[in-house]
């Protein structure tokens, strides 16, 4: 057996410990546990799993954590514990060996005892092969393991010590559980013990501290800080142990513990003499100059860490440090990022060494992410770097200027740019400066910067990159024409785009769904604005339905809010409400969405509804810049004001001033129709007609309710001719269909034909009702009470529209206290199985459980419960549920 394994252990290697020197007795005992030590049952219990495991790695940075966690372990444990923490001396295998044995001797292990006589004659040093054979076969007998724990083993470099202990401990079988306490992976052939189980593993992100342990942390200082002042802390330290403890300290006596964490600075004081002294001293200096220069990044890959330091030895020195544990972890792809509080301590010290430096390895980031495409990192460091006309440039060659306005970096680009100074004049520059802006609505800004990009751009020679500037033109002139009311301007700057789409790379294109999907949305909108809805619904349905996810919410939201008052103003409410409800749900921030569901509420009478929904949104700052949606509030605002008695407040918001160069035609029959109908109800019949005209050139709506204004100031014959106005292929829903309905029935009941009008008012009742449309009846007049008091249409009415309120055209429309019997379609049986189970706060996957069908019916179910009770979330759902007598 010596002869076989004398390699292991070559007497002529070891150098004995000097005769009479003594052991260090400090070594072998457990560390002290201080008074603010945090237990954590978590790190405990997977330490537990050590005793099953030959080997066990307890492997983290400095101040991890790992050797107090692991003596609390030990101290617990009844197995006997041989603890012995390893000084940089140690690294000969005579002297590690001498403590070892000396180690195990003290844990009372009797028969690893009998091995370290050489130690009681003084000659501990001198480990022979045969000794390391001993050790094993004396340890592989015993009945119960002993656990040997080796502390800071990162201070042995000695390859040979590695070799004799992996001996061991492949021979001692299952009389020893090893334990390596460490900031690095040691060199054991740790592949093959991985790929039997053999071996148990504990790193960084087990050692870190939870919030919960944080919190426990910060109490034993004495500190009790808000959880949100407990989560900035962990977000900055990561839950390293060290970091928290010495935060804690440096809070303890301040007046403000709070103020203090917030604004405690890493770079002074004991944080950065533990980083400096732990992890940066005693490196290369090519090292320590690798870390200083990377500081100055979120995160780095070898190639981008060469291109600022000007070598080519990252990629060694990386994989070195990340190995080491020295507070760098490694991400995806080869990419690295520094710890915060490290990072935040060699930006310091950078600035110390190299002043000066660090604009320029910003720059140098800056060239070397765009090569790569790295668009936004680019941005960031060209501003960091204060060249803005390669931030610009960056931006515009990318055709990335729409994610200026949309999509989870525009709020990060704004602030970016918002720092750009007046040395910046590059076509790129002038053109990201219109565009910041433009996106704040100030023309008187943007539209000045537009026409100086304009301009350089004319003078400059056609390439790829001046092709895509002036892609970025078009888009800056769509949007421009969208808030000036142009729509000649907006169709202009289309067709110029759908020319210079013809010579940008289908890549880049097919990169930014969001710079097309923003120019047509504002297209549409000014579409819209000059009353030519079917050619907007043609251009908004297709960016409705844009692929891009993030990028293209916001333009996405817009299309269906712009498609929801296309549908309102041709008289579908119902398909209104629920592209409305789609834009909302799509970006909070689409303000028109909450327009035309405001506009929807008043038609069904749900004031206070239409109220809040209307406060919603005058809260979002576009609405007082695009004129559909300064248009569409006064459209919502004037009738919910006319409904409720407001008249002269009605027309005051009617027509409001809106910065257009081409009048809307709706707006102005929406206007007209307003103050006709307050002129009504002041009695004054005579101005009705002269109020009108021109109300019959607006969309459907406007039409159908300037007829029921006429007819109600005794001109039938007058609304019934007004209604033939009316075209077939417009496809117009349920407003117009029952405001129709309502004015030929009030003709016919005038001429004493009342079976004509029971018929016409039955229709208009069954039609209104899918819809829960009630304006029309509301501001129909006297004459339809009768009618409504026979049996046949008091049923057809009874539950919905009959709520005690008053009918009659300029009568006041306040809400009626108390809950309204609101059921314009009863839920089927299943659905409102599905809703009483929302009650329940049941997930979808239990009530599918519960009813025995599949998800994606219970799914079906929600989306049609959702569209009948108008909401589109659970808890809406339940409480209108609730409102209408559903559950």
């Amino acid at each position: 057996m010596a002869r076989k394994h004398a390699t292991v252990a070559n007497p002529s290697a070891p150098r004995p410990c000097p005769p009479g020197e003594p052991f260090l007795r400090t070594r072998f005992t457990l560390p002290t546990r201080p008074a603010t030590f945090v237990r954590r049952q978590r790190l405990v219990a997977h330490l537990d799993h050590a005793l099953t495991t030959p080997l066990t790695l307890v492997n983290g940075t400095a101040g991890a954590g790992k050797t107090l966690a692991t003596a609390d372990w030990a101290a617990g444990l009844r197995e006997p514990v041989a603890w012995l923490t390893l000084e940089a001396d140690d690294r000969q295998p005579g002297t590690f060996w001498a403590y070892v044995f000396e180690a195990l001797r003290t844990c009372a292990a009797r028969s690893a005892a009998r091995t370290s006589r050489t130690g009681e004659n003084r000659a501990v040093g001198a480990v022979g092969p045969g000794s390391l054979t001993s050790l094993a076969a004396d340890l592989n007998a015993r009945d119960r393991p002993v656990v040997l724990v080796l502390d800071a083993y990162d201070r042995l470099t000695e390859p040979e010590v590695g070799r004799q202990l992996e001996f061991v401990l492949r021979h001692a079988g299952q009389g020893l559980r090893l334990v390596l306490v460490t900031r690095g992976e040691p060199a054991l052939p740790l592949h093959r013990y991985r790929a039997a189980g053999r071996v148990t593993e504990i790193h960084d992100a087990e050692l870190s501290f939870t919030t919960a342990e944080a919190r426990s942390l910060l109490r034993l200082h004495g500190l009790c800080l808000p959880e949100a002042a407990v989560r900035a802390l962990m977000e900055r330290t990561r839950g390293w142990a060290a970091g928290l403890r010495l935060s804690a300290l440096a809070a303890q006596g301040s007046r403000d513990p709070e103020r203090c964490l917030k604004e405690f600075e890493a770079d002074h004081g004991a944080v950065a003499d533990f980083l400096l002294a732990e992890v940066f001293a005693g490196r290369t200096e090519e090292t320590q100059d690798l870390l200083l220069r990377v500081s100055v990044l979120d995160r780095f890959c070898p190639g981008l860490a060469d291109a600022l330091t000007l070598r080519l030895d990252a990629e060694p020195l990386l994989a070195a440090l990340h190995r080491e544990n020295a507070f760098i972890e490694r991400l995806e792809h080869s990419w690295y990022r520094l710890h915060p509080l490290f990072r935040e301590v060699l930006r310091a010290h950078l600035h110390a060494r190299m002043p000066g430096l660090e604009p320029e390895l910003h720059l140098r980031a800056a060239r070397w992410l765009h090569h790569s495409g790295f668009l936004l990192e680019t941005v960031a460091h060209g501003a960091a770097g204060g060249d803005w006309d390669l931030a610009a440039g960056a931006l515009v060659d990318d055709l990335a200027i729409g994610q200026i306005f949309t999509g989870p970096s525009s709020h990060t680009l704004a602030a970016l740019f918002g720092g750009m100074g007046p040395e910046a004049e590059s076509p790129a520059s002038n053109l990201v400066r219109a565009a910041e802006a433009l996106g704040r609505h100030r023309l008187d800004h943007g539209l000045p910067r537009l026409r100086r990009a304009e301009r350089q751009l004319s003078r400059a020679h056609d390439s790829p990159g001046q092709t895509a500037a002036r892609m970025s033109c078009a888009l800056l002139d769509a949007l421009a024409a969208r808030l000036t009311g142009c729509p000649a301007r907006a169709e202009r700057a289309a067709a110029a785009a759908a020319e210079l789409r013809e010579g940008l790379p289908v890549r880049l294109l097919d990169a930014h769904p969001e710079l097309v999907a923003l120019l047509r949305t504002h297209v549409g909108s000014t579409r819209v604005w000059e009353g030519r809805l079917d050619a907007a619904r043609a251009v908004l349905v297709g960016v409705s339905s844009t692929p891009g996810g993030s990028a293209t919410a916001l333009p996405r939201a817009e299309a269906r809010g712009h498609l929801a008052l296309i549908d309102y103003l041709n008289g579908w409410i119902g398909r209104a409400e629920r592209r409305a409800l789609a834009a909302v749900s799509e970006a909070e921030g689409a303000g028109i969405g909450w327009l035309v569901l405001a506009a929807v509420a008043v038609e069904r009478q749900e004031l206070d509804r239409a109220r809040v929904l209307l406060d919603k949104a005058a809260r979002l700052p576009a609405q007082d810049h695009d004129p559909v949606s300064v248009a569409g509030r006064a459209l919502a605002m004037s009738r919910l004001l006319l409904d409720n008695g407001e008249g002269e407040a009605a027309v005051e918001t009617a027509e409001p001033a809106v910065p257009a160069e081409t009048a809307s035609p709706w707006v102005r029959s929406h206007a007209a129709v307003l103050r006709a109908a307050a002129c009504l109800a002041d009695g004054r019949t005579r101005e009705v007609s002269r109020l009108l005209q021109g109300a019959c050139d607006g969309p459907p709506v406007c039409t159908v309710e300037a007829a029921a204004i006429q007819a109600a100031a005794g001109r039938s014959r007058a609304a019934v001719d007004a209604l033939g106005s009316l075209r077939a292929d417009q496809h117009t829903g349920p407003v117009v269909t029952v405001g129709t309905a309502l004015v030929q029935a009030r003709a016919a009941q005038e001429s004493g034909d009342t079976a004509t009008a029971r018929r016409l008012v039955a229709r208009a009742l069954l039609d209104a009702r899918r819809e829960r449309l009630r304006r029309p009846f509301r501001q129909a007049g006297e004459w339809l009470g009768p009618l409504l008091a026979t049996s046949a249409l008091h049923e057809l009415a009874d539950g919905w529209l009959l709520t005690g309120r008053p009918l009659g055209h300029g009568a006041p429309q306040r809400s009626v206290p108390g809950p309204a019997p609101l059921v314009p379609v009863e839920l089927s049986e299943r659905e409102r199985d599905v809703v009483r189970r929302l009650a329940l706060v049941m997930t979808t996957e239990e009530i599918a459980a519960d009813l025995s069908v599949s998800v994606n019916t219970v799914k079906t179910h929600l989306k049609s419960a959702y569209r009948k009770l108008a909401v589109n979330r659970r808890n809406d759902a339940v409480h209108r549920a609730r409102e209408l007598g559903l559950l």
